[in-house]
């Protein structure tokens, strides 16, 4: 049975909680309905598609931080499944509002959901949750085409538009109308110029043309593309425009698709870093960006590296393969071994750090200082050209200049229940497996020999030990082993 939305929504429409929010205000704003209710089911997970992260941030976060730099602009998140989750995901900070639609009838009817909040002065931004790059400059170009007399929406031309509806133009290549993959002839197939999904539209002409949209088509859903038609029938212009990337536009339907667009985007962040901060790169199809970074000149990075959070590199820094760095700040000139995890910790120039070497969070390297391999440090300090180069658990220590931790050292900074600090003044030499059992001060170019547990003030230029005596048994006789007896039989 066909019927029309305004049909299936008149007695709705009263009943959301969100109509409270409507505007008292009588000025032009910028609606952004974000269309986030489809469950997913090709991507095969009980995750809500547009929770799934891409380039290390959910792919509705993404598109609400887009949306955060439209100005004199309002958010409105339209979900279904699993939509408590869904509101649990997204930080109050955004000022989102949330409508629920209980059945999912198709994008116009998604959008319906909305009307009552949207006055006729405003402008109308939909755009689709899964697809999550789309970026300010596109919004604000389609902005501008809107008007009263003028809707706009975003085409692009692809190789392969499967899949996706069609835009069909009349003679003089103005637009005529969309047609849904599925229901289009074989001629309509072969147009490359696909439908985004993302629309200006004056909110005078959303609100009349809403409740003409029927679902008379394969899926007996309302199709918000109907109203381009509606549109070309109004009068009303349709004005588009292509976006700069064609990654702005792709949609994700599958894990397959999410991981190409992945795919897609890292190698242009890499190809951004290469043109705009000189970065080198061994394979700029081996990295990947989870956030923002901040290079200075000449940098160079080896393969499978991951960049999280907000990182700051300096000149001339070497980046081995198979590092992670999560919210790192790094001087110049400096080298990060292969194979090594930082997170929340500054190194400045000249230091060293690796291969296989752990900072964790409130890590700070001093000038010239080196962490060897297997050496995990964590909120502590390593002075100027200090070094701990070898297998290694720094933790909770302020540590001098020109200090040496011999291999094996461990400052015992916990006691199960609370931790405790240890103090190595400036030029101290720790000998090889050496506990440090704090709260304990190694006083200035103090020496701990190898193998001591110290557990009380070490003093300044002294050599101090802490070891048990050493004996040896004469009459000791290594045990043979014995013969095995055989199982008693039951």
């Amino acid at each position: 049975m066909t019927v029309s939305l305004h049909e299936d929504m008149a007695e709705k429409y009263d009943k959301l909680p969100s109509t409270k929010l409507k505007s008292d205000s009588a000025c032009m704003s910028i609606k952004i309905i974000i269309l986030a209710a489809g469950q997913g089911t090709r991507m095969q997970s009980g995750v809500p598609k547009v929770l799934h992260p891409l380039a290390g941030q959910a792919m509705l976060i993404r598109i609400l931080n887009t949306c955060k730099q439209i100005k004199s602009s309002e958010i409105f998140v339209i979900g279904g499944y699993q939509f408590e989750i869904l509101k649990k995901a997204v930080d109050a900070s955004y000022g989102v509002h949330w409508l629920y639609q209980e059945k999912q009838l198709g994008t116009a009817h998604a959008v319906g959901l909305a009307a009552p909040l949207v006055q006729e002065q405003d402008q109308v931004i939909v755009l689709a949750g899964d697809v999550p790059l789309i970026s300010e400059q596109t919004i604000t170009r389609l902005l501008a085409l809107c008007s009263s007399k003028q809707m706009g929406i975003v085409t692009q031309n692809l190789h392969d538009p499967s899949g996706y509806g069609r835009i069909k133009r009349d003679q003089k290549n103005n637009i005529s109308g969309i047609v849904e993959h599925k229901d289009a002839s074989a001629d309509e197939l072969e147009i490359t110029e696909i439908n985004t999904g993302i629309m200006a539209i004056p909110g005078k002409f959303l609100l009349t043309a809403l409740p003409q949209i029927k679902n008379h088509n394969a899926q007996k859903e309302f199709y918000l593309t109907d109203i381009i038609a509606l549109a070309v029938e109004s009068g009303i212009g349709v004005a588009s425009l292509h976006a700069k990337h064609d990654f702005e536009v792709k949609g994700v339907n599958s894990k397959k698709q999410l991981a190409d667009l992945e795919r897609q985007y890292q190698r242009f962040l890499a190809d951004q870093y290469m043109a705009q901060q000189g970065v080198s790169f061994i394979d700029p199809n081996r990295v990947d960006f989870r956030g923002s970074c901040d290079f200075q000149e000449d940098v160079q990075i080896d393969v499978n590296v991951i960049f999280e959070g907000e990182n700051k590199i300096g000149k001339r820094c070497r980046i081995g393969a198979n590092c992670i760095l999560k919210n790192v700040v790094l001087g110049d000139e400096v080298v990060i071994e292969a194979m090594s995890l930082l997170e929340n910790a500054s190194v400045e120039s000249n230091a060293t750090i690796g291969p296989f070497a752990r900072l964790r969070p409130g890590t700070e390297i001093k000038q010239g200082g080196k962490v060897g391999n297997f050496v995990e440090v964590k909120n502590s300090i390593l002075g100027k050209n200090s070094k701990a180069n070898h297998l290694s658990y720094i933790g909770d220590a302020s540590i001098g200049e020109e200090v040496n931790i011999g291999a094996g050292t461990i400052t015992c900074n916990y006691d199960g229940v609370n931790k405790y600090k240890t103090i190595i003044e400036d030029y101290a030499f720790i000998g090889s497996n050496t506990s440090l059992i704090a709260p304990v001060t190694i006083g200035k170019g103090a020496n701990i020999g190898a193998g001591s547990a110290i557990s009380k003030e070490a003093p300044a230029n002294k050599l101090t030990l802490a070891r048990a005596k050493q004996i040896v048994i004469d009459k000791w006789q290594r045990p043979k082993k014995q013969p095995r007896k055989n199982k008693p039989e039951k």
